[in-house]
């Protein structure tokens, strides 16, 4: 602090401002305590709490301490908060009460009433206690009485305000303490008088921008009021606060300039709107510029001059908070925002003054930011700043082109004028930069000075942004500085230096999808190629851009000329062609054969028919569209038959062809879809719309960089194959759009032809399409004749005629007259003549004439009896089929027969043709006979043939014919096989009711016709006379249907006991239903079986008597159940097996009960099995008692009684035992079939396959099991219900209902 007597008013608008303490009283008293007073000040923070609910923060309070003046008290209407006192102290050390009376009372309220006449309400008394005073005056009160008068005298109602401080200048902790005391309220007073003064300054800041809308209303005394607010900011060190004021003064700013633009001016704008006549760029090297700041306060400030004070002031702030990146980035938004809006304004600007501006701030900014930087910070920031050493190049350029530096003849004389008002604009250089060697103003000024020294500055700033766009991975930007330095080469007359920034930029944008740089950047690259003498790649360019949609008609016709004259000229090499692309000049659409399938035989004719979609503006004349075809000849190619080819081969014959690289490329497959939204932005004051625009929210895809291995440019080099196999086509005007040419060829030679190149040519310019993608072949082939049999239906059946088509594929054989096929006829198949059969002939060029199996049919087939019967000759009917389906003849088929074969007679017929007839077939009905073991559903099936997967159940049998054919063209013979179904399935089942027995025949439909049933019989084969078969059904006609069965049955009588097996042969007669009349008589169907032992030898009888006392059966009651078993017959042969032991009165032999529900209706409680000693003898009977629960209430029928034969177990097996096999088992081996068994009579004895089975199980010998055949066994009780009641406390009833 200077002197008292002299104290130095504050410095204003310096970056060393602080807040304004006045200090009046003892001045000498406050000088020797100011050193420590204004280092113990800021050593701690304060919290300060803001209004509006904005965050508390922590400063540091500092103070400009200065003595009292009365002038230095705001006077009314002062908006300065610098120079504003927000604090007073009064200083005194007066310990004696007279002096108090006399000096310091009075002092106090002279000062007290001058703060009081200005309202200043912020002050404070510090009365110092010194101990060397207090020793050298002994009359004095007590310190606590003076402080205690100038409280009641001045601080009534505030005794906070006089505070003590004790022996300031001791080092005591009663000193540290008074201290400590002080500076607490001396922060809190300044705080709040901080707080409360900013708070209405701001309250005075907002009205004042609330008044905006009056006239009258200025924009730069608002400025100066707000900047107060962000100097204080500034001034507390908070840095943040002080940028927002900044901010929201340049948001103000820029919204009235856009409101302008929209015609909704304001008047203070006109300020703004004069004439630009400085052009030095920003000023960023001091805090602040007062010069512009003076400008804007006497509202004589351009737009440049706001501007680049308010970015110079945002610029220091932002430095301050250690944020250099953000200015390079608001540089360049300010740079831009800038020109745009001096063309809203409508700001008169001279020529090049704005590149200039723009070119000195990009500098400015730059060496700022390195200035405040080391070289690892700038290094790993490239992306900040790449930006403005960008726009920097851009302006540069711009001003080299403006001032005719970069011109072929150098500047004239207008280009100086104008280069020297361009540097007039600029003024002296600054201070501040005048003794630095690189200072934007001196490097502008040097490159205006010549060409060289502008080629120099161009070439170096150009070279390091595209160095630096490509350390980023911003390589489109980098092509685009390259682009622009291709211009400046064309204009210095180096295309060679041009071309290669050219044709990284055509690369970059072609693999990005970018159409229109593409179209401009070749325009670019056609010019330098025709400078360079590049004639084959400016043919190729040439040719891109008169195929290129986004250029003029005029344009594309230029282009296209080009390209036609060059065609048109006598070149010096006549043989030399210039090959092209074709995509460039005309694109392959699709392609069509004629056959559709693309086959042909040799000799034959192929028509290809292509279509070309031409992308010239205007009709071009081609000398020869030409298609190169490679021929090859497979390692299998004996396969290739017109069946295989037909089989391998689509039958549409056109092909479609991608979109080959089109001159307006498409972005990459890989490039995401645009996600585009809608985008509103309202006012808050009133919700109207303001603005509204589209956002893409994937810009970060969309936008990245697309690496390439590879040119995307269509490369010229493209290779012109020379082969033997062309098709050609001479003179062929291409009118633009789609024209379509036809190919005619004849083939010589079986082979595969595939069409590799698509050539037109003009003069010495061939466009090539190297590949034809997907590929396109047409096959040549030279086939063998060929023989196919195939049923017309989709199974033949036996018994009834069937038609069976014979295919002849004459291939490369001629059928002439005499030639015939042979067939071996054999026993069980007949073949049947009409006099009226023809056959007919078909050229064999169709797709779907071919047969299925090359080669003939084969099928391996069983052995078979097979016999044909055919009388004399007949003529039959034959079809001669191939191409287009069109018959080229039809002759009479002439069948003969013999014996042992039958010979057709084939029509004459040319090669490649087909010869189709039908012939009828007839294989004779018979059922395979039933019997033996395998017979126990009556049917044997030599193998299955199932027609439908939902079928199975029901499959017909089969049989297999196998047919010997020899044919002319081969001493070999083909074999084929005919399978035929059986349409009926039959099957026999034994009847039995007490010692009555009948035989019921099943004849079951199996085939989709329905048949007509007649002649039913039965009889006995062999010595059968014993036997006698009564029919129990009527020998009417029955007519059975598809899936349907007719039943047939007989009673069994016999004159002797017991009775012989039955060997029974069933036959019937059928026809189909049809109406249609047959040539020939239909052979009945026959069915063999056999029925063995079939005699009944026991009868079973169960009764259910009710409990005792009962009357009826009730659920849940015990009830008994006697079982009885009967023998019916003496000792027989059948009865003589292991299981017969004999005694000394009679033969007895071990049976098995046992007693099943399985309805269960009822539960079998104990013991529901036993064995029992039968004696074999007529009318033995046994009893067995259990009893039974029943579980439902109704009428029940009775649970089952099955029979076995209990037999002992083989010694022979026993003895193979060793002794630790010895277990204890109680297991029974049982052979139990009777319930798959139950219908069939044909059933023996199985007991030494069985007993096989039992030896492996292990331990103690176990018993077997047989189950008698069910014709010995009787149940007398079948179809016996016994009624049960429900019990009383039954509180569910479950009644059964049979």
């Amino acid at each position: 602090m200077d002197a008292p007597e002299e104290p130095l008013p504050p410095v204003i608008y310096t970056m060393e401002n602080k807040p304004i303490v006045t200090c009046a009283g003892d001045q000498n008293l406050f000088t020797s305590i100011y050193p420590t007073l204004s280092q113990q000040l800021p050593r701690e923070p304060m919290e300060w709490r803001r209004s509006y609910g904005r965050a508390p923060k922590m400063i540091h309070l500092e103070s400009n301490f200065v003595q009292f003046k009365e002038e230095l008290l705001p006077k009314e209407g002062n908006k300065a908060l610098l120079t504003f006192p927000f604090l007073h102290i009064y200083w005194t050390e007066c310990c004696d009460t007279e002096v108090y009376k006399a000096t310091v009372k009075d002092d106090l309220t002279k000062w007290q009433n001058v703060l009081k006449s200005h309202s200043s309400v912020d002050w404070l008394i510090v009365v110092v206690e010194n101990d060397a005073k207090k020793k050298n005056k002994t009359n004095i009160l007590p310190r606590t009485s003076i402080v205690d008068k100038i409280r009641n005298d001045f601080c009534n109602k505030q005794s906070d305000r006089c505070v003590v401080l004790s022996d300031p200048l001791k080092d005591s902790s009663r000193t540290q303490e008074s201290w400590n005391a002080f500076l607490t309220k001396l922060r809190t007073l300044l705080l709040m008088s901080f707080t409360k003064n900013l708070g209405k300054f701001e309250d005075d800041m907002r009205t004042l921008r609330e008044k905006r809308t009056e006239p009258g209303w200025s924009f730069c005394e608002y400025f100066m009021v707000q900047e107060e607010l962000a100097f204080v900011f500034e001034m507390l060190q908070q840095f943040e606060d002080a940028l927002v004021q900044y901010d929201e003064l340049d948001a103000l700013f820029s919204q009235y300039v856009v409101n302008f633009g929209a015609g909704d001016g304001a008047n203070w704008l006109t300020f703004f709107c004069q004439p630009v006549k400085s052009w030095n760029g920003l000023i960023l090297r001091k805090p602040i510029d007062m010069e512009k700041r003076e400008l804007i306060q006497r509202q004589e400030a351009t737009l440049l001059d706001l501007r680049s004070y308010l970015f110079s002031r945002q610029c220091t702030l932002l430095l301050f908070l250690q944020r250099p990146w953000e200015v390079a980035q608001r540089a360049l938004e300010l740079l831009h925002s800038c020109v745009q809006e001096l063309e809203l304004l409508d700001v008169s600007v001279p020529p090049g003054a704005l590149d200039c501006w723009v070119f000195l701030s990009c500098l400015e900014v730059l060496q700022r930011i390195e200035g405040c930087c080391d070289r690892v910070q700038i290094d790993s920031n490239i992306a900040h700043t790449v930006g403005l050493w960008s726009y920097a190049t851009e302006k540069l350029k711009s001003l080299g082109y403006l001032c005719g530096l970069v011109s072929e003849k150098g500047p004239n004389s207008e280009d100086l004028n104008r280069t020297v008002d361009l540097l007039a604009g600029l003024g002296a250089e600054r201070p501040e930069t005048a003794n630095t060697a690189q200072s934007p103003y001196k490097k502008l000024k040097e490159a205006l000075s010549s060409v060289e020294a502008f080629e120099k500055h161009y070439l170096d700033l150009s070279h390091a942004t595209i160095e630096m766009y490509t350390s980023i991975g911003r390589i489109r930007s980098a092509k685009f500085i390259g682009k622009d330095l291709a211009e400046f080469y064309m204009r210095k007359k180096s295309p060679q230096k041009a071309e290669v920034y050219l044709q990284g930029a055509l690369k970059n944008y072609l693999a990005e999808g970018w159409a229109l740089p593409v179209t401009h950047t070749r325009k670019q690259l056609a010019e330098c190629q025709k400078r360079l003498g590049q004639i084959e790649n400016y043919l190729q360019t040439s040719s891109l851009l008169a195929s290129d949609c986004h250029l003029t008609e005029e344009e594309r016709e230029s282009f296209c000329r080009e390209i036609l004259s060059f065609a048109g000229r006598q070149t010096d090499s006549p043989g030399h062609k210039i090959v092209l692309p074709l995509h460039s000049f005309a694109h392959l659409r699709d392609l069509r054969f004629t056959p559709p399938n693309a086959v042909v035989h040799v000799g034959g004719v192929l028509s290809v028919e292509i279509t070309v979609c031409s992308q010239m503006p205007v009709p071009v004349q081609v000398e020869q569209i030409a298609i190169h075809v490679h021929f090859s000849i497979e390692k299998n190619n004996y396969r290739k038959t017109a069946e295989w080819l037909t089989k391998h081969r689509a039958a549409g014959g056109l092909v479609s062809f991608p979109t080959e690289a089109a001159p307006c490329p498409a972005p990459q497959s890989s490039l995401p879809a645009l996600e585009l939204c809608e985008m509103f932005e309202r006012s808050p004051s009133d919700n109207s719309l303001n603005t509204t625009g589209i956002i893409c929210k994937n810009v970060h895809m969309l936008l990245r960089r697309q690496e390439s291995g590879a040119a995307l440019e269509a490369s010229t080099g493209v290779a012109l194959e020379d082969g033997a196999h062309v098709l050609k086509c001479t003179s062929v005007t291409l009118e633009p759009g789609a024209n379509t040419i036809t190919f005619r060829t004849q083939a010589r030679e079986p082979g595969t032809y595939t069409l590799r190149q698509l050539c037109a040519s003009l003069g010495p310019v061939c466009f090539v399409l190297p590949h034809i993608h997907p590929p396109v072949q047409y096959d040549v082939y030279s086939q063998e004749p060929q023989l196919r049999v195939e049923p017309l239906a989709d199974s033949l059946l036996a018994g009834i005629p069937q038609k069976v088509k014979f295919t002849v594929t004459t291939g490369h054989y001629t059928v002439k007259n005499g030639d015939s096929l042979q067939l071996s006829n054999i026993e069980a198949m007949l073949i049947l003549c009409h006099a009226e059969n023809r056959a007919v002939i078909y050229s064999n060029t169709r797709g779907d004439c071919g047969p299925a199996h090359p080669w003939g049919v084969a099928f391996e087939g069983r052995d078979g009896e097979l016999r044909t019967r055919s009388a004399g000759g007949s003529a039959g009917r034959a079809v001669i089929s191939g191409g287009l389906c069109s018959v080229a003849s039809d002759a009479a088929l002439r069948v003969q027969s013999s014996d042992k074969v039958t010979s057709i007679s084939l029509p004459a017929a040319p090669a490649y043709h087909m010869i189709e007839f039908e012939l009828e077939v007839l294989s004779l009905p018979s059922a395979p006979a039933a019997g033996g073991e395998s017979a126990v559903l009556g049917t044997t099936e030599p193998h299955w043939k199932h027609r439908d997967t939902q079928k199975a159940s029901h499959s017909m049998a089969t049989t297999d014919h196998r047919v010997s054919i020899d044919c002319p063209w081969s001493i070999y013979s083909t074999v084929i096989a005919l399978t035929f179904s059986m349409p009926f399935r039959t099957t026999h089942s034994l009847l039995s009711a007490g010692t009555r027995k009948y035989v019921q025949v099943c004849v079951q439909n199996l085939s989709e016709l329905d048949f007509h049933l007649s002649d039913s019989n039965l009889v006995a084969a062999g010595d059968s006379s014993d036997l006698r078969l009564v029919p129990l059904h009527t020998d009417s006609q029955q007519h059975v249907r598809s899936e349907q069965a007719a039943f047939f049955v007989w009673e069994l009588k016999w004159t002797r006991e017991p009775p012989p097996p039955l060997h029974g042969q069933f036959s019937v007669g059928f026809s189909p239903a049809s109406e249609q009349r047959l040539s020939v008589s239909l052979k009945p169907y026959t069915y063999e079986f056999q029925v063995d032992n079939f005699f009944t030898l026991y009868s079973v009888t169960a009764e259910i008597s009710p409990p005792p006392g009962a009357e009826l059966c009730k659920t849940g009651a015990l009830c008994s159940l006697e079982v009885t078993i009967t023998r019916l017959a003496d000792l027989l042969e059948v009865d003589k097996d292991e299981a017969l032991t004999e005694s000394a009165e009679y033969f007895s032999t071990k049976l098995m009960y046992e007693v099943v529900d399985n309805s269960s209706n009822w539960a079998v409680c104990g013991k529901s099995s036993g064995v029992v000693s039968m004696p074999v003898c007529a009318r033995a009977t046994h009893r067995v008692h259990m009893e039974v629960m029943p579980l439902f209430a109704g009428y029940l029928p009775l649970p089952d009684v099955r029979l076995f034969k209990y037999l002992p177990h083989h010694s022979a097996h026993s003895s193979q035992l060793d002794a630790d096999s010895w277990i204890e088992n109680d297991g029974l081996s049982v052979d139990k079939h009777v319930d798959e068994q139950l219908d069939s009579s044909s059933i023996r004895s199985r007991g030494s396959g069985h007993s096989a089975a039992s030896s492996e199980h292990k331990g103690l010998p176990m018993p077997r099991l047989q189950a008698l055949p069910p014709g010995q066994v009787f149940n007398c009780s079948a179809g016996t219900q016994v009624l049960v009641v429900p019990s009383k406390d039954d509180h569910v009833l479950e009644v059964s209902v049979t």
